[in-house]
């Protein structure tokens, strides 16, 4: 695989999608998920298995495949063995993969769905976006609402932008860019000599290196049959939007992948996402948009 098309490679449109297969008794509709988004977009699929190769498993997953119709001139079984985590983002990066896609736990007896350790190291680490389902079925629902975060960041422009590009693949009318405000500690950021704060630097930055703003990408999308909305709540960044996206029963929750490298960045404009991970209020897709 030549790596060099990572560098720079946009983070839309997904032309090869990976997903996970654990054989959990999740598996069948986690699949048949991957299989309708990969038939939508043109996409490619990959299925990953980390664990021993056997006949049985080999078995089991040619019935999974025929049953939710996957066909195998469009896909590819990779089976490896190896540290769960560093193996699957390894497998994505050799082949290239644009979206990985993990099934959430639901918590018994409770209408709470989570993701276990190695999911979550996944989101914080993956160099492609992310996609945890919460509650597949073997015939998937439409989607029709997107909650899209709105944070001032030079990776939110990525992130709205392939948002779109979904939901007119997706057919969905109803768009909400949330930008969350009264992030606590953020007077305290210290100023410079010049009078302008670290913080006006960085969001200054980043509207210039987009080139674009939220408002054009909405100018652009407007259409007769989408309705989207723009919102300011307030709260702490990523528990407000969850809360927000439970209580507009979104499909969809679309937030920026985390700032790993950018220290005080990530303290500035970090979009805690251990809080929706925590408890995640629909579909999460985190999107790595490589900037």
């Amino acid at each position: 695989m030549d790596l060099n098309k990572l560098k720079k490679r946009p983070s839309h449109p997904f032309e090869t999608i990976a997903v996970a297969v654990s054989f959990s008794p999740r598996c069948l509709p986690v699949l048949a998920e991957a299989k309708r988004l990969s038939d939508v977009l043109g996409a490619a699929l990959v299925l990953i298995h980390i664990g021993v190769k056997t006949s049985d498993k080999e078995q089991k997953l040619d019935e999974l495949m025929t049953k939710v119709g996957i066909d195998d001139s469009r896909s590819r079984i990779i089976w490896m063995e190896g540290d769960p985590v560093e193996t699957i983002l390894k497998l994505c990066k050799l082949n290239i993969v644009d979206l990985l896609i993990l099934g959430a736990l639901v918590k018994e007896n409770i209408l709470k769905f989570y993701i276990g350790s190695i999911a979550r190291t996944i989101s914080r680490k993956a160099k492609c976006s992310v996609l945890l389902l919460t509650n597949p079925t073997e015939e998937p629902h439409p989607y029709k609402k997107f909650v899209i975060n709105g944070i001032e960041n030079p990776k939110t422009i990525h992130t709205i932008n392939t948002a779109f590009y979904l939901a007119q693949h997706l057919n969905v009318k109803d768009i909400n860019i949330v930008n969350e405000t009264e992030i606590i500690g953020i007077n305290a950021v210290p100023t410079y000599e010049n009078g302008e704060s670290e913080i006006k630097k960085l969001k200054k930055i980043s509207l210039e290196e987009t080139g674009e703003n939220i408002q054009s990408i909405i100018e652009k999308n407007k259409s007769a049959d989408l309705n989207i909305s723009t919102k300011n709540i307030k709260g702490k960044p990523g528990y407000a939007i969850s809360k927000f996206a439970k209580d507009k029963k979104a499909d969809l929750l679309i937030i920026n992948s985390p700032d790993m490298q950018l220290s005080f960045v990530d303290r500035i404009f970090t979009h805690d996402i251990e809080y929706i991970l925590a408890d995640l209020p629909c579909n999460l897709l985190i999107i790595h948009s490589r900037v």
